[in-house]
Order: structure tokens, then sequence, then C-alpha cells
């Protein structure tokens, strides 16, 4: 690294589009989307904090995916965004590391939170007598906590890796946010060791999870033989939901991670929907398909109106 000069103070996005009037309509798209993602999480967390019938760690997970896609999103919405009315999209070399850094803490600790929701279905299903012993609200707030631990170590891996790295220029980002493919592309060294160790820390992670994720389910689907048409049908209704938000996180993260930075480019609207539409999506699935959180939610609709009307 001391034979390069650190010359790159700040790094410049192309953003999704250099046509200023699709800019703007792309502004007002993500912009109703961004303020649907804030209201929808927040109605969750809410609801599930005010109802003391969601009280359970099943709902507790529900909680912290909310918060997870409120921040999740407000690392590249806000910036994206602010972004649209200037020509010129800059952001400071700390500021690029900071929003690389909270963008993969919040997505492994999504990752991760999925993995522990996974295995509370599990537990849930086929091992419904021993459930409280082995999932209660104190276990719960111990597993969340170890995943935001988790999450910051490999985060923190991430943007050393990334950050040791000599940037003497070029500094133009083809994408709308700092991630380590787009960024790691810009080094004026040779990044394949660095590369390998990236995809590695990765790697390891996601396949863990992966194979917890496939075990849980597999033992669930084994233990639903056993079970009535109506106990079936109920165990289904639970796991659907939880599965597809799976399947929707999972997948737009191994198109962008699994493949060379060199072809980050041609990604963007896969980083459109892991970043913004995949956040939006997750409280649309649980409300829709859980009928205790629609009926929670009523409920704290009709006590608002009567306070309302009181006061």
């Amino acid at each position: 690294m001391s034979e390069y000069n650190q010359t790159v103070t700040h790094f410049v996005f192309l953003g999704l589009t250099d046509i200023r009037s699709l800019e703007l309509v792309l502004f007002a798209i993500f912009f109703i989307i961004y303020l649907l993602i804030l209201i929808g999480n927040v109605l969750i967390i809410v609801t599930v904090a005010c109802d003391s019938c969601l009280h359970t760690p099943m709902y507790f997970f529900l909680g912290n995916l909310s918060f997870i896609d409120i921040c999740h999103s407000s690392v590249t919405a806000p910036k994206m965004l602010f972004d649209t009315f200037f020509s010129q999209k800059v952001i400071s070399f700390g500021g690029c590391v900071a929003q690389l850094f909270f963008l993969h803490i919040c997505a492994s600790a999504e990752i991760f939170l999925l993995t522990i929701m996974a295995y509370d279905r599990c537990v849930a299903i086929c091992y419904p007598l021993h459930y409280v012993k082995h999932v209660n609200l104190k276990i719960c707030a111990y597993l969340v906590g170890g995943l935001w631990v988790g999450a910051a170590i490999h985060s923190l891996v991430q943007t050393v890796l990334t950050v040791r790295l000599p940037y003497c220029g070029p500094n133009v980002i083809d994408s709308f946010f700092c991630d380590v493919p787009p960024v790691i592309k810009l080094a004026c060294t040779d990044t394949y060791f660095t590369g390998v160790l990236i995809v590695s820390n990765s790697g390891m992670i996601s396949l863990v999870c992966f194979l917890a994720l496939v075990t849980s389910y597999v033992i669930i689907l084994l233990s639903l033989r056993r079970r009535t048409a109506e106990g079936r049908h109920k165990a289904f209704s639970t796991c659907s939901a939880h599965l597809l938000v799976v399947v929707l996180f999972l997948g737009p993260c191994i198109v962008l991670y699994s493949r060379p930075a060199s072809n980050f480019s041609s990604d963007k609207l896969v980083a459109v929907f892991y970043t913004m539409v995949t956040p939006l999506l997750n409280p649309v699935i649980y409300t829709l398909r859980n009928e205790e959180v629609k009926k929670s939610m009523q409920k704290l609709w009709r006590r608002k109106k009567i306070f309302f009307t009181r006061g």
C-alpha cells in the first residue's frame, strides 16, 4: 500500500439513470415507497408493542424484522432521494465507508434474524411442549443481541477489507450507493485476494444460515405428516409467509454477491429490489397473511378513534 498515494477524498455515483425527466419520476416513486416502508414497519412495531396478545417470541421477532427493514432502507434511500436534485451525486470517502458498514450490518442482521425465526417456527410446530422452555422472551432478547454482535463483526470485516485498499482514482461508482463490489473495483491495486476473502466471509455466513433454514424446514415438513389437515394448514400459513420473505431477501443477495465485482454495474434493478422493495413487501406479507396481526391493528385503530372521540 505504501507505493500508492491515497488521493480519493470522495466518490461520485452515476445513479440509476442520466435522464433528468426519468430521475424526477423515480424520485416520486421511491419517495412513496420509502414513506410506505416507514409507515408499514412502524405500524407493525407499534401494534406488537401495544397489544399484549402479541407479546410472544414470534411477534417479538417480527417487530425486530420491521426495525431492521426501516434501518436497511434508510441507509440508502434518503441519500438516493437527495441526489436526484443534483447533476453530480457526491459522497465523501468517510460517508461511503459509513454507508457500506451500515448496509452490511443491516443486511447480515436480517439474514441472522430470518434464520432465528425459522428455528422459532421449527420448535413451535415440532416440539410445542418444549417451546416455552427453549424459546421464551428472555432467550429471544439474548438471540437478538447476539445477532447484532455477529452482524457488527461481519460488517466490520467487510469494511476493513475494503478500506485497507488504496484508492487513487478513478472515483466514479456505477451505482446509487456504496457497496463492497463496486467500491473495490476502483482500488488501484490487484484486488483478487481481497475479493476472495470478502466472498469467503459472506459465503460462509450465507451457507451456514442457508443450511440452518433448510434443516428447520425439512424438520417441519417431516413433522407435518403426523398432523391433521387443520394443523397442516395452520403451520403452512405461518411458515409460507416467512419462507416468502426469505426467498425475496436471499434471492437478490445471491445475485449481487455471488459474482465478480466487474459484473455489478448491470445489477442496479436487483439492488433497488434488495434495498427498497423487500423492506416494503415484508410488512405487507406478514399483515395480509396473519389474522392475529390484522385483528390487533383493527383493535389499535378502534382504540385510537375512541381516544380522539373522547378528546
